[in-house]
Formats: C-alpha cells, sequence, structure tokens
C-alpha cells in the first residue's frame, strides 16, 4: 500500500504489549513507561562523536547512521521508546524546498512563502522521496525487538511559520500576517502541508513505527480562536489521514496550556503537557478519553538527583488518577543535560511506579 492510499489497521506486533503502548491505550501498566523528547542527540557524547563534521540534515539521510543514534537512549537510559531521529523540516527538504539546518539558528529557508505564486514549491510527498526513511525504520524495528519506536512531524502550523518566516521567529509577524490577512492563502497553505505532513507520517507507520507524535512547538503562540479557526482543521486532517492504522496519536506543543482540550479534540490519543500546567490539571482541560504525556520541566535536571527525584514524584502524585500516562519532559532534553542524569531519572520512575 503507497503512502497515499487509505490506511487499514495493523495486527498486532511484538510492541503491541510494550508499557509504552499500554499507557497510550489507557491500559493498565507494569510500570509508568518513560521517553524523553531530544533523548537522540546533544546531550550523548556518543552522539557527537558518530554526528562529528556531517551536517545536520545529512545525517537524517543515511539510515545506518539514524538507526544507530536512534538506539543511543534506548541502550544508553532503558527508556520504553525509541524516537525516530530526524528533524521537522526533512520533508519540506525531500519535497525540493532549498532550506538548511543553520547551527546555533535553526532550519533557515532560502526563499519564504508569502504569496498564492509561492505555494508551488510545495509539491506531494511520494514515499519514493524518503526513501530512506523507510529503509531505517527498517533497520531500527528489527534492533528494537519489542520497544516501541515512535514516528513523528512538524504540524502544519508549525512548518507554515518555518516557510513564511524563512527561518526561527519569535514574534511570528509575517505567518500571523498571513494568516490575518490573506486567511484563503493561509488555509491553502495548511492544507498543502497537512498533505505533506500526513504523507510522511504514513510512510513511517508502514515502515514499522508503533505509534507518532505532531510535534506543534509553535502553536503556543496562537489565541484558543485563531487555533480552532485557522490552525486546527490543518491538524485534524493529519491525524484523521492516519486514524486507521490504529496507532496512537500524540500531539505536543510549548506554552499550549490554553490550548490543550483543543490538541486532544484536534484527533490526538494522546496529548502532550509542557511543565506549565499539572497533570491533574491538564486532565481536567483535556477531558476524559485521552492519555496525557509529560511533564517535568526540563532545567530540573541540572538541580541534583534529590531535587529531581522530588519533582519527579510530584509530577507522578499529579499523574496518580489519570486515564493512562506516559512520563516525559514538557519539553525536549537540553544539550547540556548530564546524560546519567537521564538514566537515574528513568530507573527512579520505573522503581517508584512498578505495580
Amino acid at each position: 500500500m503507497s503512502a497515499n492510499e487509505n490506511p487499514t489497521a495493523q495486527p498486532p506486533s511484538a510492541t503491541y504489549d510494550s508499557a509504552f503502548l499500554k499507557a497510550c491505550r489507557r491500559e493498565p501498566v507494569p510500570h509508568t513507561p518513560v521517553w524523553f523528547m531530544r533523548q537522540a542527540g546533544r546531550s550523548l557524547p556518543e552522539y557527537r562523536k558518530v554526528r562529528e563534521g556531517i551536517p545536520m540534515l545529512e545525517s537524517c539521510m543515511r539510515p545506518e547512521l539514524v538507526t544507530e543514534i536512534t538506539l543511543q537512549p534506548v541502550r544508553r537510559h532503558n527508556v520504553d521508546a525509541a524516537i525516530y531521529f530526524s528533524d521537522i523540516v526533512v520533508p519540506l527538504k525531500a519535497i525540493g524546498i532549498d532550506l538548511d539546518i543553520k547551527p546555533g539558528v535553526g532550519p533557515v529557508v532560502e526563499k519564504p512563502i508569502r504569496t498564492r505564486a509561492d505555494l508551488a514549491q510545495l509539491r506531494d510527498l511520494t514515499p519514493e522521496d524518503v526513501s530512506y526513511v523507510t529503509e531505517a525504520i527498517g533497520l531500527l524495528t528489527r534492533e528494537l525487538g519489542a520497544t516501541p519506536l515512535i514516528g513523528f512531524a512538524g504540524a502544519p502550523f508549525t512548518l507554515a511559520s518555518y516557510l513564511v518566516e524563512g527561518g526561527p521567529s519569535r514574534t511570528y509577524e509575517n505567518a500571523k500576517a498571513m494568516m490575518y490577512g490573506d486567511p484563503e492563502l493561509w488555509a491553502d497553505l495548511l492544507d498543502r502541508l497537512a498533505d505533506i505532513t500526513a504523507a510522511f507520517l504514513k510512510v513511517q507507520i508502514e515502515a514499522g513505527a508503533s505509534a507518532v507524535q505532531l510535534f506543534d512547538s509553535w502553536a503556543g503562540a496562537l489565541s484558543p480562536a485563531d487555533y480552532t479557526n485557522s490552525v486546527m482543521p490543518a491538524s485534524a486532517k493529519v491525524f484523521d489521514a492516519v486514524a486507521g492504522y490504529g496507532v496512537p496519536r500524540i500531539h505536543f506543543g510549548v506554552g499550549t496550556g490554553e490550548l490543550l482540550r483543543l490538541l486532544g479534540e484536534a484527533g490526538a490519543d494522546v496529548v502532550g503537557v509542557d511543565w506549565r500546567v499539572p497533570l491533574d490539571e491538564a486532565a481536567r482541560r483535556v477531558g476524559p478519553g485521552k492519555a496525557l504525556q509529560g511533564n517535568l520541566d526540563p532545567t530540573v535536571l541540572f538541580a541534583g538527583t534529590e531535587a529531581v527525584e522530588k519533582k519527579t514524584r510530584e509530577v507522578l502524585d499529579t499523574a496518580a488518577d489519570l486515564e493512562g500516562h506516559v512520563f516525559n519532559l514538557g519539553h525536549g532534553v537540553m544539550p547540556s543535560t548530564d546524560p546519567d542524569a537521564l538514566t537515574r531519572l528513568v530507573e527512579y520512575v520505573h522503581t517508584q511506579t512498578a505495580r
């Protein structure tokens, strides 16, 4: 089946009864599962060693290297899930967008999308465009065995923000100007990005990913009304496109406390929560029928073991009555984090929640 055809649910796999997938399905678990956003990356010396001299986008296109980097935190930390090593702009690069990831800056787009004519840059994504993803996930699933692999993609709003701004932004003035000033162009841009994103997630699922996460990293810049009217339809289109596979769908954004209910309503099975909202309050906002993921402040890991355990205990206590809980940080692992602190944190959560 190609990535553009209607999906069908997959039969149970070796990962089906893992703690991570059970928690996503809101089923009883042997312990609270743990994984970390950006668990594979600059916090690991072995990552810095294998990436030395290799540009970021190139590293995402080497299946053996992607496999090694994705496995590194699983070996070191004993996390309950791996997350595919890539970047949210990979599908844009794959369809020919002229962009690069500049060290210390982030993704930079050579020709930002500002007019309707600029939409011509966005063609459909095919599995052949990202054959290295299929190859890497095949290698990974053989190595991981019963450990689930999480696939991921950037959400249409976050991708649109990069494309319209031309790079990272703190104010999103160009993206919001389009959203407010030319809502038809904005809607068409997000709709095209939804199709590209859905195709990218389908490739990952069909290759063997056990769950997918949609990162809407910058959605916290939006009011609930703007999110509902101008962004949510595109994210919902992505989630709907992969619903038939039966894999858990996770939705995460930063600073999205006011949007948590909407993140779930867009089609997520699991709603990621940053550190600003306690999980019991997040559950109230999201409503029943969803698992939650989160939400230790990443900076706590710099405070020493006693403080980490205290703050982790607080997170676990607020999660005690949740229908399903996947322990994670409230955002990604920071580059200067001590890897041993992460290893100890995984062990602490497993020990404290053993049933």
